[in-house]
């Protein structure tokens, strides 16, 4: 492994022998791929994966972020249809040769050579039928598994049928290998057509959390990692003459984590609108800022969240409640996330799944469910959610410009919005998350 410090080779029993430091600048490595188990990481692709998610330091980025951004690297290197292929016709001639060979020579016959062939296939579907259920997969490495199973049923019925005809001419292989071909195709198009695309992380938070701090610890901490977002209750002093004006666009957060990112990230500079949370956060200019926007009348209010149950809530609070916008004809549109816009494109999404969000979502209020098709509701009540830290800095701000850039002309056809609510209301959804 190469130091990222000075960039030395360090083999194993280099590294063991300095008691997991560099050879040549005595720098302490962080992690030792071949101790952590079916998980390999090592600190030049840690590093790579910090500079890839900041965008080489160009974006600031919050831990969760980089937990996700982690997890769907380790999890793009996990299955890959072309790679199996060759592996399976490698161990499909080495296994069927050397245990087949072996028995053969034991017990004197030439049926071994079949009846380990036959396992061996029959051990393939099962492990890539497992594997098409696994949700430390991505969704994508899912299909691939689901589509390995139909190559496999397909060559097995080939190869299967013309070897039992016209080599064995054995009905009884005949029939099973037809057995085994037709199950593997049956199996492979029926995942791909219910694969599910709910996930789960190949490591514990908890776990990450703790590389993340040896990390800093040996490396010091990376200048675009965000902290956590801090509670500053004393109100701080703005000149008067910048609150004499207002702003035209108002970006509200479900999570004062997101809200933080994006003014870490100069979004409400380039893009002239204001940012708060839901929660009041930033709490030093909430106040201020609120007594600023409801001097515009032609305000526009994009709410972004989660695809949550909390999150689907966020746009109902804001026309509810009386700290919001209470009586006000503001005009709100939905940025996302919504439980349509991950149907429609959950093939790159992080889908995540618990009882807990099954229950929230139930409990929403009806008014707010009144807002969501069937299929929604049916995705929501399974105790489905994504969050907005799934995605990449760069993905998450060129969606919300997107979103904000469609909506400047409420008027036109191609606005990619959509009135949720009853006729006439000016609350709006936008129909894609980028």
């Amino acid at each position: 492994m190469k130091c990222i410090n000075c960039g030395t080779e360090n083999n194993l029993k280099e590294r063991t022998a300095n008691q997991g430091r560099c050879k040549q600048c005595q720098h302490p490595f962080v992690f030792e791929p071949t101790a952590m188990g079916n998980i390999k990481i090592t600190d030049p692709m840690f590093a790579k994966v910090i500079a890839e998610i900041s965008a080489n330091n160009t974006l600031f980025f919050t831990p969760k972020q980089l937990l996700y951004f982690l997890d769907n690297r380790l999890k793009a290197k996990s299955f890959k249809l072309s790679g199996f292929g060759c592996l399976y016709i490698f161990f499909n001639i080495w296994v069927t040769g050397f245990f087949g060979g072996i028995l053969s020579s034991i017990f004197s016959s030439d049926n071994f050579w079949l009846i380990i062939n036959l396992i061996y296939q029959v051990c393939v579907i099962i492990y890539l039928y497992n594997q098409t259920k696994s949700t430390k997969l991505s969704y994508v490495s899912r299909q691939a598994s689901a589509k390995a199973l139909r190559v496999i049923g397909t060559l097995i019925l080939v190869v299967g049928i013309l070897t039992s005809l016209f080599v064995l001419n054995s009905f009884i292989v005949f029939v099973i290998v037809v057995i085994l071909g037709i199950l593997s195709i049956y199996l492979g198009t029926r995942q791909i057509d219910r694969n599910k695309s709910t996930q789960e992380f190949l490591i514990s938070q908890s776990q990450f959390q703790a590389w993340l701090d040896k990390w800093q610890q040996f490396n010091g901490s990376s200048p675009k990692i965000l902290p956590s977002a801090r509670e500053e209750l004393a109100p701080a002093t703005i000149n008067p003459d910048v609150t004499a004006y207002s702003f035209d666009r108002l970006v509200v957060c479900d999570s004062s984590t997101i809200a933080q990112f994006l003014i870490a990230n100069n979004f409400h500079f380039e893009n002239n609108c204001a940012i708060l949370s839901i929660t009041g956060y930033p709490q030093s200019i909430f106040a201020t800022t609120m007594e600023m926007l409801r001097r515009n009348p032609d305000l526009q209010v994009y709410a972004l969240h989660d695809c949550s149950p909390r999150g689907m809530n966020l746009v109902n609070h804001l026309r509810s409640s009386d700290a919001w916008f209470l009586n006000s004809n503001v005009t709100i549109i939905d940025v996302g996330l919504l439980p349509r816009q991950i149907i429609a494109t959950q093939r790159g999404m992080f889908i995540q799944t618990s009882p807990e969000s099954a229950q929230d979502a139930k409990q929403l209020a009806v008014n707010v469910r009144q807002t969501l098709t069937t299929e929604e509701l049916a995705w929501l009540d399974s105790g489905n959610f994504v969050e907005l830290e799934s995605f990449t800095p760069q993905r998450l701000i060129k969606v919300l410009q997107r979103g904000i850039a469609g909506s400047r002309d409420l008027a036109t056809d191609d606005s990619n919005l959509m009135i949720i609510g009853d006729a006439g209301s000016d609350i709006y959804a936008v129909e894609s998350f980028g």
